[in-house]
């Protein structure tokens, strides 16, 4: 019976994460990912030419876990800075088992012109999806921002969950609790700021920021 390519690419993405909490990231080879996901090493290296370029999967399979996570607690919550505590909180749950790790995963996927870099055209359908989060987080609350910032705010606000993730990366308190109170201490600021987008005297400050927004986009 021959396993279907998107199975076989899972499994070895499945495989990997699961050795990396068990022997951390550089105690483990390509080899003991092919044996432990049941593939040969050369059928490994045909999905994935290096550890690094795990680091793709690992998002992708993130994303996934996240968006897992986070929706079905969305349920019954209107209010903007619950729905966007809920999301962050949920990515903070679903990376936790990979945390000894994530620093050099985020590491890897930080560097300038790095296609598993989280803007780069390879990323292309895991951001897609982290967008899309946001853009449900908005869509299910009782907020009216301003109509042109609202086009562009699932990408800022993935923009601030990046920046959460950069925090938890250098956190080192226990379960995560210092970027957890990060989350708890901004998420009403951002809620409150896409609230007053509408006021004549912070549009004007709103679509400049859109602008920026949409020239570093190009």
């Amino acid at each position: 019976m021959t396993t279907a390519p998107g199975s076989t690419r899972d499994a070895i993405v499945s495989a990997a994460l699961e050795l990396f909490r068990e022997r951390g990231f550089d105690g483990t080879t390509m080899r003991a990912v092919a044996d432990r996901a049941g593939v040969s090493v050369g059928n490994a290296y045909y999905y994935f030419s290096s550890k690094d370029e795990l680091v793709q999967g690992f998002y992708d399979q993130l994303v996934a876990e996240h968006r897992a996570l986070a929706l079905p607690e969305l349920t019954g919550h209107a209010d903007l800075a619950d729905r966007l505590r809920i999301a962050l909180n949920a990515w903070i749950t679903a990376a936790e088992p990979y945390r000894e790790f994530a620093g050099r995963f985020f590491a890897v996927a930080a560097q300038p012109g790095n296609p598993l870099s989280p803007f780069s055209p390879d990323s292309g359908p895991a951001r897609a999806a982290a967008v899309d989060l946001y853009r449900e987080v908005l869509s299910g609350a009782r907020v009216d921002p301003d109509p042109e910032l609202a086009r562009e705010l699932p990408e800022l606000l993935w923009l601030q969950h990046l920046g959460i993730v950069l925090f938890w990366v250098h956190d080192t308190s226990a379960d995560a609790a210092r970027t957890r109170l990060l989350v708890d201490r901004t998420v009403p600021i951002v809620a409150r700021l896409v609230r007053l987008s509408r006021l004549p005297v912070l549009r004007p400050l709103g679509r400049q920021v859109v602008d920026l927004v949409r020239l570093l986009k190009g």
